[in-house]
């Protein structure tokens, strides 16, 4: 978790309290040390980004979640568009 906070710029607390409020599920080490994926990483620092810009933690979850879905649903959509194209 210290290597993650360190590359981050964030305090181990703000990793944990994003532990707790369920928003990353990291993995844990034989050692029982938290360990994150790489998308892990990613949603921690847009975290960051909206905490830093006075979003409360809740809400930053809830928008980070919702952006989340957005971005598949428009994954999905482009999917559907593109194998419903006549003389596909």
């Amino acid at each position: 978790m210290g290597h993650a906070a360190e590359l981050l710029g964030v305090r181990q607390a703000f990793l944990r309290s994003l532990d707790a409020a369920k928003l990353l599920t990291p993995q844990r080490s034989s050692g029982g040390h938290r360990r994150y994926s790489r998308y892990q990483l990613r949603i921690a620092a847009r975290a960051h980004e909206l905490v830093a810009a006075g979003t409360p933690l809740e809400a930053a979850c809830r928008i980070i979640i919702l952006e989340d879905q957005l971005a598949e649903a428009r994954r999905i959509n482009t999917e559907l568009q593109r194998d419903n194209r006549p003389g596909v």
